[in-house]
């Protein structure tokens, strides 16, 4: 009889100690998978040049990018295009389960509707200034932990424009009209609150068109050549090459074009996109050194 109750003993403390290996390794497996989720990178789509371009800086990984002519970071070689800046396949941004997708503020009225419609999260990045960008590094490098990244990218730039200033100040400052171009043979006047507008005056110069909220208006010629502007700056933008035709042709073919003083002197300056652009980038400092040179030298 003794000999059963020791045999049952044994049998009971195995099924005991089976159950126990049992849930230990349920448990271990549940919180491997937790910590395995945990330590999931953030899956982000950046559907703009001049994102793409700081989340390279940031050294951040991307699942989608947007569909352009210009030249891609090799960081991101291989990876899924989403199509136009301003029109992206939310299809295909959707398939990509992305955690984030980021855009800029002057494409939310255009973008937001779309995204939430197909329940995409989305960010809207504010890049319309030199200052706006700077302080967006700064909120990125915070949100995917690049604190040390976003600091030394913001203090290279603040160095240019810091030495700018200075190579500027003594100079007599040029008033400047900017026209952006659009394909079709229109163009918008850029105002102080456009990105070009922007750097205009932070290299010294003056915009020919103030006081006004927007960053781009329409104005006739006959208003325009009220300005009396030193220096006419020509973006081309959507398709470059063709805007750089249809601007050539509109000075050539409009006479009142030969009126302004810009024209008379010779200081006419197309600025290629993605050096310029409607959005602040990463090429700030080349596009700073080349707005020195047309309005001062």
């Amino acid at each position: 009889m003794k000999t059963w109750k020791m045999i049952f003993s044994c049998i009971c403390l195995l099924i005991l100690v089976s159950c126990s290996n049992t849930n230990s390794t349920t448990t271990n497996e549940i919180n491997d998978t937790k910590k395995e989720t945990q330590s999931d990178e953030p899956r982000i789509i950046a559907t703009t040049l001049a994102i793409t371009e700081i989340m390279d800086a940031l050294n951040l990984d991307l699942v989608g990018i947007p569909t352009t002519q210009y030249t891609i970071p090799k960081r991101y070689t291989g990876v899924t295009e989403v199509g136009n800046p301003m029109s992206p396949d939310v299809e295909i941004i959707k398939s990509l389960n992305p955690t984030d997708v980021l855009s800029v503020t002057t494409l939310e009225y255009d973008l937001k509707e779309s995204f939430q419609k197909m329940e995409i999260s989305s960010q809207f990045l504010s890049l319309d200034s030199v200052e706006n960008m700077l302080a967006t590094i700064i909120e990125l490098g915070k949100e995917y932990d690049r604190i040390e990244e976003a600091e030394n990218l913001v203090s290279s730039i603040q160095d240019k424009l810091t030495s700018t200033k200075e190579k500027t100040k003594d100079k007599e400052a040029p008033t400047v009209l900017i026209l952006l171009g659009v394909p079709g043979g229109s163009y918008l006047v850029a105002t102080e609150n456009s990105y070009v507008g922007n750097l205009v005056e932070v290299v010294g110069g003056k915009n020919a068109i103030t006081g006004q909220k927007p960053e781009y208006i329409s104005a006739n010629t006959e208003y325009l050549q009220q300005t009396n502007a030193d220096v006419i700056l020509r973006l081309s933008h959507g398709v470059p090459n063709q805007v750089a035709e249809e601007f050539e042709k509109e000075f050539s073919e409009n006479d009142i074009w030969k009126h302004f003083n810009a024209v008379k002197n010779e200081r006419v300056y197309d600025l290629e996109e993605p050096i310029f652009a409607t959005t602040a980038n990463l090429n700030m400092n080349t596009a700073i050194d080349q707005l020195v040179s047309m309005l001062y030298e």
